[in-house]
Parts: C-alpha cells; sequence; structure tokens
C-alpha cells in the first residue's frame, strides 16, 4: 500500500499559499479603493494586469522555464474570465461601493463554486458544504439588505458578478489541468497576458478620465502589477492544483475579513450592524467547512496525462 507521506508536503504548501494570497488580496482592497479618484477602472485595470504579465515572462526568461503555451482555447478562455472579467468588474464595483463590503460580495465565488464543480468537475458535496451555502447565502442577504434605500444596487451587483466570473475561471482552471500537462509559471503568464489584451482593447475604445501620476498611484501600480496580479494569481493556481475547487474556494473566503478589517482601521468603513451581522454568517459558514474538512480529508487528485494533451 502506498504512503500517503507524498501527497502531505503538496497540502500544506498550498496553505501557505493560501495564507501569504489571503494577506495581499485581502489588503490590496483598501490599496484598490485608495486608486480610484486616481485613474479609471478599466485603465488601471489593463495597466496592472498587463505588467503583471510581463513580469512573470521577464521571470521565466531569467529562470529558464519553458514558454510555451499549451491549450491556447482553454488558456484564452481562463484568461478573459480571471484575469480580465474579475479584475474589471472589482475595480469598477469599487467605485460604486466601500471596500470592505465589495470584498465580502466578491468572495460569494465559493458559493456559486461549489455547485458548479458539482455538476461540471463531479466533486463531491456533503451535508455539511450544503448547509454551509445555506448559512452563507443568508449572511449575503444581509449585506445587501434589499430594504435600505442606501449604498449602490450596482456596486453590489458588479461585486457579486466579480465573484461569479472567478467561480467560472476556477472550473475552466481545474479543467484546463486535469486534461492537459502545463507549467504553472507559463500557465499564468498566458492566461494573464490573454486577459490583459482584452482588457487594453477595451481601455483604448473607452472615453476615460485622465490619470493623476501621483507617487501612491505608481505605488499601487507596482503593489498590484507584481504581487496582487502576477504572485496571488501563481499561488491562486498552486492552490487549485492540490486542493479540490470547492474546498479551495471556501478556504479562501478568509480573505474579506483581512478586507473589511483594513478598510474599517484605514479608510474608517465601519459596517452596519446588518453588514456585521452577514459577515458573521458567513463566517460560520467558512468554520463549518474548515472543520468538516479537516474531519475528512479530500481523496488525491487525479494526475494530468503526461506528454501530449488528450
Amino acid at each position: 500500500m502506498p504512503s500517503p507521506s507524498p501527497a502531505h508536503p503538496g497540502r500544506h504548501r498550498a496553505a501557505l499559499a493560501l495564507l501569504l494570497m489571503s494577506l495581499i488580496w485581502g489588503y490590496n482592497w483598501v490599496v484598490m479603493k485608495q486608486v480610484v479618484p486616481l485613474a479609471d477602472p478599466l485603465d488601471f485595470s489593463a495597466i496592472r494586469t498587463l505588467l503583471g504579465a510581463l513580469a512573470l515572462f521577464a521571470a521565466m526568461a531569467v529562470l529558464r522555464r519553458p514558454m510555451g503555451l499549451a491549450a491556447p482555447r482553454e488558456t484564452l478562455l481562463l484568461g478573459v474570465l480571471q484575469t480580465g472579467a474579475f479584475t474589471l468588474l472589482i475595480q469598477w464595483a469599487l467605485v460604486h461601493g466601500g471596500a470592505g463590503k465589495t470584498a465580502v460580495l466578491v468572495y460569494t465565488m465559493p458559493f456559486w463554486l461549489a455547485p458548479l464543480a458539482a455538476w461540471v468537475l463531479r466533486e463531491h458535496i456533503g451535508r455539511i458544504q450544503w448547509l454551509a451555502t445555506g448559512v452563507a447565502a443568508g449572511g449575503l442577504l444581509l449585506i445587501l439588505d434589499p430594504m435600505a434605500a442606501g449604498g449602490s444596487a450596482l456596486g453590489n451587483l458588479l461585486a457579486v458578478g466579480g465573484g461569479f466570473s472567478w467561480a467560472l475561471a476556477t472550473l475552466v482552471a481545474k479543467r484546463l489541468r486535469q486534461r492537459h500537462q502545463v507549467d504553472l509559471l507559463a500557465l499564468t503568464a498566458w492566461q494573464m497576458l490573454f486577459g490583459a489584451g482584452a482588457l487594453v482593447i477595451a481601455a483604448l475604445l473607452h472615453d476615460s478620465r485622465p490619470i493623476s501620476p501621483t507617487p501612491f498611484f505608481f505605488a499601487a501600480l507596482a503593489f498590484n502589477a507584481l504581487f496582487a496580479t502576477a504572485l496571488a494569481w501563481l499561488l491562486w493556481l498552486y492552490v487549485l492544483q492540490h486542493l479540490p475547487a470547492a474546498i479551495a474556494g471556501l478556504s479562501a473566503l478568509g480573505i474579506p475579513a483581512i478586507g473589511v478589517l483594513a478598510g474599517w482601521l484605514q479608510l474608517g468603513e465601519r459596517p452596519s450592524p446588518s453588514e456585521l451581522g452577514g459577515m458573521a454568517l458567513i463566517g460560520l459558514a467558512l468554520a463549518l467547512v474548515s472543520v468538516h474538512a479537516l474531519r475528512h480529508p479530500p481523496p488525491p487528485a487525479p494526475q494530468p496525462p503526461q506528454g501530449k494533451a488528450r
């Protein structure tokens, strides 16, 4: 009987990758909110993703890693969903809503992902995960607060749309990794380049306001391009390589908690009682799934075929 120990380092490294990604993306909600007055959302999204893609290709050149493009159609779709649509929707949502609330709504992604993963990837979704999804849905209703007169319905819709786009991209990434043997760094770079290309074309066709080239703008751009775009998406695809999609998505729910806390401390965005209640329910959903995952480790993921793609 083979020893299960070789799988442990991958899971441990995936947990560390999730932690680092959570810190980067959690705080970046404050950074992106502060850059809103300085640049049009479409322009900033296009520049940050293009620079992020160039940084990854430069890293591949320095490391002498293979730059071949495997599965071009799937990679193009992944880039449009994960880098293009997701990045634009969240940046646009921040124009109409606060950093903390937008972060929470974007991270409804796992609740779209769980049923989609069960349907498309045939991942088993247990009763605890369905219970967690129901609890989180109640939390989402409290955060959206449809009976309240304040707030931006458009900002809420854009944020939830960003989460749905991310869920679809996660399914594409998992299917691509199952069907093709690809280099993780090359996959991240190519999908980011495709997504950045779509954003650049849209930005050139869009009549936007001038960019305010302040020192904070360039610092925010550097942080977003190198860390929140290039490094964080590389970490996310690494996590998906070692964890089931539904578990990886639900485990990422700690990110909006960091965003809410940072927005509260740095921007003075104090959550309303309804929003706090909704966040608490989403936190409870995360705790339910996390405890269940620790008690019932998932089976090893199937390995992609070696050599040429099927």
